[in-house]
């Protein structure tokens, strides 16, 4: 199934579909393209050992496959750790990620941004501010042309809130948020960032502060997800998930949004939930071309 004009926003999964009949990204990206689905995030959130010749043989498939891809980086990074030898470790965490991503075509490099440590936001904000300045300045330096995506958190003892990723994407050059819709929803604790309403407002603020490319150039994360008041659980397939997506996606409609969407769903329903989102959302945007 060809990817059709009305796909402004691509679709994949978060790591390799489970239906991929082998393993390695290569495979994935391959059964990625069978399936109909036009983007894959790479999944290497415990650690990146692999080869630049791998890299290079990942690269070469994708553009084969016109598949895009971005990069998960390990969940073992923080901004704010609180020694400075778990923070050199952290640093080459995101490097490592980001240069290997960049030698298999990858161009969003997606991350954990940290934790507050019980520290005043505010603190913390400026010392993960200080720290991508930083590392954006060393990859411009290797000539790693990527953006560092700090990711939208569900537990309000990390940091990265809405507001946080957005300010970060303003003030520090090579660096756009990753929204992830779930995290956003469970953050709270309370059910709310679960509406229309709250979408728009959310790309509206995004609008507002980092102008209309930040929406043509989006990279987000969807998923049910299972919450409690101290916000993220766990992620859930979609038939036992109270995500009001088809409001999420419509939302993304409205505000013209481009750029890709990674689906993050447990097995079994990894690819399904996937093809899902994706459906539905085509499904809005011949309705809305139809009403147009």
């Amino acid at each position: 199934m060809a990817v059709t004009y009305t796909d402004h926003i691509r679709f994949g999964t978060v790591g390799s579909p489970q239906t991929t009949p082998s393993s390695g990204t290569p495979a994935a990206i391959e059964h990625s393209k069978q399936l109909g689905l036009a983007h894959l995030e790479i999944a290497w959130t415990r650690s990146v050992k692999v080869h630049d010749k791998t890299c290079d043989m990942i690269k070469t498939t994708a553009e084969a496959h016109q598949i895009t891809l971005s990069v998960h980086a390990p969940y073992f990074i923080n901004l704010n750790s609180q020694t400075a030898e778990k923070m050199a470790a952290s640093d080459e965490r995101l490097l490592t990620a980001a240069r290997k991503g960049y030698l298999a075509g990858a161009r969003d490099i997606v991350f954990h941004p940290g934790s507050y440590h019980g520290q005043p936001a505010e603190q913390v904000y400026e010392r993960v501010k200080q720290k991508l300045i930083e590392l954006t300045g060393i990859l411009r330096e290797e000539g790693i042309n990527v953006t560092l995506r700090p990711e939208t958190m569900g537990k309000p003892s990390m940091f990265g809130d809405l507001d946080e990723v957005l300010q970060l994407a303003r003030d520090v050059q090579g660096v756009q948020p990753c929204i992830d819709w779930a995290h956003l929803h469970a953050r709270r604790g309370d059910g709310t960032f679960n509406s229309y309403a709250e979408f728009d407002q959310a790309l509206k603020q995004m609008r507002e502060m980092l102008g209309e490319d930040a929406l043509k150039t989006m990279h987000c994360h969807i998923s049910g997800i299972a919450y409690t008041s101290k916000g993220e659980k766990e992620h859930l397939p979609l038939n036992e998930a109270d995500i009001r997506y088809r409001e999420l996606l419509q939302a993304l409609i409205d505000h013209e949004v481009a750029g890709t969407a990674a689906i993050e769903a447990p097995v079994p329903f990894h690819t399904s939930d996937c093809l899902t989102f994706q459906a539905t959302y085509r499904r809005l945007m011949t309705l809305k071309t139809q009403a147009d």
